[in-house]
């Protein structure tokens, strides 16, 4: 059963890759890898800014352990440098002592004597033995405080270094904290903006009055204007305009007389 699955499945992905290579041809994996990043895109952007604000807030609130235990590898290493020093002081210092004993052999073996602690007295060949073998000492211990002097000045510069990054890396996340903040507050400005412009109120019933009020003028001025043609036409006859290019006036003198004298009017 679980092997038909299998088989199902590679045979569905071998005729979708089919189908893509006729589709597109050799561009098909380059199709395949536009779509991914455009799902993935897509994917990412319907994220709440607000989750991922929370997100980047946990990401760089967990820089504190890391900057803690930095902080605790930086301490030892100094510790560890402080130890060296120490070690290469009293390296240096019996150096030294051991410098000033085969100077005094070797005075001793110049001047003849060989009285080298109280009134014990030592042959030629003994305290040419002895400074033989503290010579030998002093040049190995030299090398050896050559290596842990080069070693002091490595590990000082990687403390160096370290105290630096670490330095660095404190800024950078109060610098992040900030920008962080920063963007929070300009979400907050920007919704608020957004609820602003997108607060709605009914002002239906406002439209109604103002058209209510608007209608009421209207039939006021029809009413006044009815009652002008009232006061205007009242007991007579509308006006008949005259025909264009008639002589009302020349056909009055011929029917009445010049200014009507014939029959008693007054002049208009």
């Amino acid at each position: 059963m679980v092997c038909k699955m299998v088989k199902k499945g590679v045979l569905g992905a071998a005729l979708t890759a089919g189908a893509l290579y006729l589709a597109f041809g050799t561009h098909a994996p380059s199709y395949v890898r536009t779509a991914f990043h455009k799902v993935r895109h897509t994917a990412k952007d319907s994220v709440p800014i607000q989750f991922d604000i929370e997100r980047a807030r946990d990401e760089i609130a967990s820089l504190a352990p890391a900057i803690d235990n930095n902080k605790e590898e930086l301490a030892r290493a100094e510790v560890d440098v402080e130890h060296l020093q120490s070690e290469i002081s009293t390296v240096r210092g019996n150096l030294d002592a051991e410098k000033k004993i085969m100077v005094s052999l070797r005075e001793g073996l110049s001047s003849g004597d060989l009285r080298l602690t109280g009134n014990v007295s030592y042959t030629a060949a003994e305290v040419r033995t002895e400074l033989a073998h503290r010579l030998d000492h002093y040049r190995n211990v030299s090398k050896i405080l050559e290596e842990k002097e080069a070693t002091l000045k490595a590990r000082q510069r990687a403390v160096l270094s370290a105290r630096q990054k670490l330095t660095e890396m404190a800024n950078q996340k109060r610098a992040l904290a900030t920008k962080l903040e920063s963007i929070q507050a300009r979400l907050q400005a920007i919704e608020a903006t957004q609820e602003r412009n997108e607060f709605t109120f009914d002002d239906s019933a406002l439209a109604r009055a103002k058209q209510t009020v608007a209608d009421l003028e209207r039939r006021l001025e029809v009413k006044a204007r009815v009652a002008e043609m009232d006061g205007h036409f009242s007991g007579g006859s509308l006006p008949v305009g005259t025909e264009s290019g008639r002589d009302v006036l020349k056909e009055f003198d011929a029917e009445f007389g010049p200014k009507g004298k014939d029959t008693g009017d007054k002049t208009l």
